[in-house]
C-alpha cells in the first residue's frame, strides 16, 4: 500500500508540474483566438467561447510577420549549423585530455558564461558595424556564437566524456583513422548530447534578443517584433505574434526529441 501511494503521489506531482508549465502557453493562445469582450471582462474564464481570428489576420495583414521570421529562422539554424562544426571535433578533443585539463576547460567555459551579454554587446556592435555586419544575418549568427559555443562546448565535453575510450581502441585497431574514428563510432553513440546541445542552442537564437537589439536597424528578428507589439499592439495581436513564435520551437523539439532517450550507451561497449 505503501508502494502504491507513493507513486499515485508521484503521478499527481507530474501532472501539476505538466499543468504549471502548460497554463501561461495555454492562456497565451487562448487570449489571441478569444474575442475582446471575453477578454476583457472582470471575470474571464479560462476556456475558449467565442473564438475569432481577426487578432491572426491583423498580424499577416500588417505585413511585418514572414521577414522577421524567415530572419530568425536563418540565425538561429546557422548558428546552431556553424556551432556543431566548431565545438563537435574540439570538445572531442577535450573529452580525451587528462582530467586536470579537462576541469581547466571546464571551469574556463564557465567563466566566460559568466559575463552577461548586455556588457558585451555594445563593444561587439561597435566592430561589427565597422565590418560592415549589422543588419545581416551572418552579423547575427556570429553574435550569438559568442555565447551559444561556450554552452554548446560544455555539454558536448560532457558527452563525449561518458564514451569510453575502448571504442575509440578498438576502432583504431580495425584500421579506422580518427576522422573515422569520430563519424561512424563517436557520433552515432553521442548523438543524444549533440541533439541536446543542438536544440537548447536553436533555442536560445531563437528568443535572442540583446544582440537583434544592437545589431538590427531596419530589418528585426521575431524577438524583436514581439517587443514592437508589446510597447505599441494590443494584447490580442500581442498574444497571436507570441503564439506563432512558439510554434518553430515546438516544431523543432518534436524534431529532435527522438534523440532523446535513455540507455544510449547500452550495448556499446558489450563483448
Amino acid at each position: 500500500m505503501n508502494k502504491y501511494i507513493k507513486k499515485t503521489l508521484f503521478y499527481i506531482a507530474i501532472v501539476i508540474v505538466c499543468v504549471i508549465m502548460i497554463s501561461p502557453v495555454y492562456i497565451l493562445a487562448k487570449v489571441s483566438f478569444s474575442d475582446k469582450a471575453e477578454v476583457l471582462t472582470q471575470h474571464p474564464t479560462l476556456l475558449l467561447h467565442n473564438p475569432t481570428l481577426e487578432h491572426w489576420k491583423n498580424v499577416f495583414r500588417a505585413g511585418n510577420l514572414w521577414d522577421p521570421l524567415r530572419r530568425s529562422v536563418l540565425v538561429s539554424t546557422g548558428t546552431t549549423c556553424l556551432s556543431l562544426l566548431i565545438v563537435v571535433p574540439a570538445a572531442y578533443v577535450v573529452s580525451r585530455m587528462s582530467k586536470k585539463m579537462k576541469y581547466l576547460f571546464i571551469l574556463t567555459l564557465f567563466f566566460t558564461r559568466m559575463i552577461p551579454s548586455v556588457a558585451i554587446a555594445l563593444p561587439i556592435s561597435v566592430t561589427f558595424i565597422k565590418m560592415d555586419l549589422t543588419d545581416t544575418v551572418l552579423g547575427l549568427i556570429l553574435a550569438n556564437m559568442i555565447s551559444q559555443i561556450p554552452f554548446m562546448a560544455w555539454i558536448l565535453v560532457s558527452s563525449f566524456s561518458g564514451i569510453p575510450v575502448t571504442l575509440d581502441e578498438a576502432a583504431a585497431i580495425d584500421g579506422a583513422s580518427k576522422f573515422q574514428v569520430i563519424k561512424k563510432v563517436i557520433l552515432p553513440v553521442a548523438m543524444q548530447g549533440i541533439a541536446v546541445a543542438a536544440m537548447y542552442v536553436w533555442l536560445n537564437s531563437w528568443n535572442e534578443f540583446t544582440y537583434a537589439m544592437y545589431l538590427s536597424t531596419n530589418s528585426k528578428t521575431m524577438p524583436l517584433m514581439i517587443y514592437y507589439y508589446v510597447s505599441r499592439g494590443s494584447i490580442f495581436e500581442r498574444a497571436a505574434y507570441a503564439t506563432i513564435l512558439a510554434i518553430p520551437v515546438m516544431f523543432i523539439t518534436f524534431i529532435l526529441q527522438r534523440y532523446l532517450k535513455p540507455d544510449y550507451l547500452g550495448g556499446s561497449v558489450k563483448g
